[in-house]
């Protein structure tokens, strides 16, 4: 390796040595000799020189790329004389691509040097700037970085190629962004010079005057320049934390118009019903329950003059584009299920400015159809906000678009209906498990109930059951557990074979076991509970893939690991990798109300405001993984 290492740099060597031996001798003939003479003789005017240089025909666009690439390869040329010289002798846009291609040839060649002899030379950044070079180059950040160093003074070209070669980036990256960064500059630099043709004096020295001026005052401030680089590289690149922002009206209404006409081309009618006489007061709290990922949309029809400010899992919200989309509409992040010390306060701060705070209290969508529970936590919020209550109760907002389906199902009706729970004096008179009470028996739902009220319902969709298999587990013929498998309406088991299909109002063939999936599930989590109650070593356990949220915005979570997780009446516990580290992380049933689930996708927790979003080997058993954290949380904690 050492060889092939000093083979390198020989060759390097060599490389640069007949790359200047080939551009001496062309400054050496046809003329260029005179042109280099008059470049340092004081003697020779501006319009001579120009005059020479357009003399040469083409060798002069050549003269005037390799001078730019050696200002580049040796920083201690200036870049601005070659610049306005190119400028005043072929105009700005010649002048321009001349010096561009050399200043593009000059960061190749340092490229290139650098991949050789680069840890010896970028000592110069260390030792001469007010710069932070570690930080910078393991910042997020680093492309803006390198951006903003070709605004500041003291920095050669040819030292900023150094530092965004020492990166790490690739060449084409690497290019793009050497080539993009100075480009501001050399178009001043040679705008400059084609103004001296084709404007007066005058007006020509009022801009050099203002740039000098502006050189100045940014070298006399350069410190400062600098800490603020170093601040901005130190910076993440994204966070998921924010402070609640009001609703933005002008953003609300176009997005709500375009939802309105997805729901009628999908033919999907929403009916509305406000049993108050009044607008609600403010500032107050709406409770929904929670059927679909949409809700929020059912919920605007009834709210939209209210602006509210909705309770959103933090999970979307490590997408940049989609985290200040949420955040413009008056979304805040939650980690659910876990302590979240911002969230509460961002809660606390809707209610002191007057608001209006919107919420799914079960934090999680329905998983076959009904209520689910509610952190007793939540209770305890209502009754010390001390503000009125009100609920937005959905009937079919689940059967329109299940949390295992895939797409709406069109003919779906969803009803909202808009009513007072307590007012403030109410809510003060009540004990919490009277709040308790008051609030499931007011947002209850069974979707299958309900359905049966609607004898002329149907739901057209071709796939009416695919992904059924990743909420019911465990086939009801043979007890096997995650076999089963559907395609359009059909359900089948891997060892049965076919096993039921599912008509266009969610209900099973006539001679099956069961009525429709909320029957299944709730038997098959009858049987997990009995399973983990007569077994008191009962583990759960999987080989999984740890994703973490993403650091760059562009993704909602990335890879973070590899390794084994384990479920039992001691909690969560996962050994594995974390960034590359060995890590034991465990989490106790305690801090686990429930582990939130995304069907057939993973499970997951949330520690402070990092989730842990594990993908289990066998996608279908994510839900068990939530069953067996809420049976193990509320009958077995030790």
């Amino acid at each position: 390796m050492a060889i092939d290492k000093r083979k390198q740099k020989w060759i390097m060597a060599g490389v640069l040595i007949l790359v200047l031996a080939l551009i001496v001798l062309f400054f050496l003939g046809g003329g260029n000799l005179q042109l280099l003479k008059d470049l340092i003789s004081s003697d020779v005017s501006t319009d001579e020189m120009r005059d020479h240089l357009k003399e040469l025909g083409y060798r002069g666009y050549v003269t005037i790329g390799i001078l730019s690439m050696l200002q580049v390869v040796c920083t201690v040329l200036p870049a601005e004389p070659v610049q306005v010289l190119g400028g005043l002798a072929f105009g700005f846009p010649i002048g321009l691509l001349c010096c561009t291609i050399g200043v593009a040839v000059g960061n190749t060649l340092i490229y290139c040097m650098y991949r050789c002899f680069g840890e010896k030379l970028r000592g110069y950044f260390v030792k001469n700037l007010t710069f932070d070079l570690e930080k910078a180059a393991n910042s997020a950040r680093v492309v803006l970085v390198v951006f903003l160093l070709y605004f500041l003074p003291a920095i050669p070209y040819g030292m900023i190629c150094f530092f965004a070669a020492g990166v790490g980036m690739k060449y084409h990256r690497f290019i793009l962004v050497t080539i993009l960064g100075s480009i501001p500059s050399i178009c001043i630099g040679v705008g400059l010079g084609h103004m001296t043709l084709s404007a007066s004096w005058i007006l020509s020295l009022c801009v050099f005057a203002v740039l000098v001026v502006l050189i100045i005052l940014m070298y006399w401030k350069r410190d400062a320049l600098f800490a603020r680089v170093n601040a901005f590289a130190d910076r993440p690149a994204y966070s998921s934390k924010t402070v609640v922002q009001r609703c933005s009206r002008w953003l609300l209404l176009p997005l709500y118009g375009v939802v309105r006409l997805y729901f009628y081309l999908c033919g999907i009618r929403v009916r509305t019903v406000n049993k108050l006489d009044h607008q609600p007061e403010k500032p107050s709290i709406v409770l929904c329950n929670h059927g679909s990922f949409i809700d929020f949309v059912y919920s605007e029809k009834l709210l939209l003059k209210s602006n509210p400010n909705y309770v959103a899992a933090r999970l979307y919200f490590y997408h940049k584009f989609l985290g200040k989309l949420l955040r413009k509409l008056g979304a805040f992040p939650k980690s659910m299920f876990a302590l979240d010390v911002e969230s509460t306060k961002n809660c606390m701060r809707v209610l002191k400015n007057g608001d209006m705070l919107a919420m799914m209290p079960e934090a999680r969508l329905s998983t076959a159809g009904f209520f689910e529970d509610i952190q007793p936590g939540t209770y305890s919020f209502l009754k010390k906000a001390a503000v009125p209550i009100y609920t937005i109760h959905f009937n079919g907002d689940y059967l329109a678009d299940p949390k295992w389906g895939r797409g709406m199902r069109r003919g779906a009706v969803v009803e909202a209906e808009l009513d007072q729970l307590f007012t403030v004096e109410q809510l003060r008179s009540l004990s919490l498990e009277e709040i308790r009470q008051a609030v499931e028996q007011r947002l209850s739902y069974d979707e299958y109930a309900w359905l049966e009220t609607q004898p002329k319902l149907r739901y057209r969709c071709r796939r009416i059951a695919e992904g059924l298999e990743n909420i019911l587990t465990t086939c009801p013929k043979c007890g096997k557990k995650f076999c089963l498998t559907t395609k359009k309406n059909q359900i089948s088991c891997e060892h049965c074979g076919p096993l039921t299909k599912l008509d266009d109002r969610y209900g099973f063939d006539p001679d099956f076991q069961f009525r429709n999936p909320g029957q299944w599930y709730r038997w098959q989590l009858e049987q997990l509970k009995q399973e983990i109650l007569e077994n008191p070593e009962y583990s759960l356990e999987s080989k999984v893939e740890l994703r973490l949220s993403s650091k760059d915005g562009k993704s909602l979570t990335r890879h973070g690991g590899k390794g084994i997780c384990t479920l039992n009446r001691q909690g969560l516990h996962y050994h594995g990798t974390q960034d590359g580290e060995t890590v034991e992380k465990h989490f106790s049933l305690d801090k686990i109300y429930r582990l939130l689930f995304g069907a057939g996708v993973n499970f997951e927790t949330y520690q402070g405001s990092e989730i842990y979003f594990f993908v289990p080997e066998e996608l279908r058993s994510a839900v068990q993984w939530y069953m067996a954290s809420m049976i193990l949380h509320d009958h077995c904690r030790e």
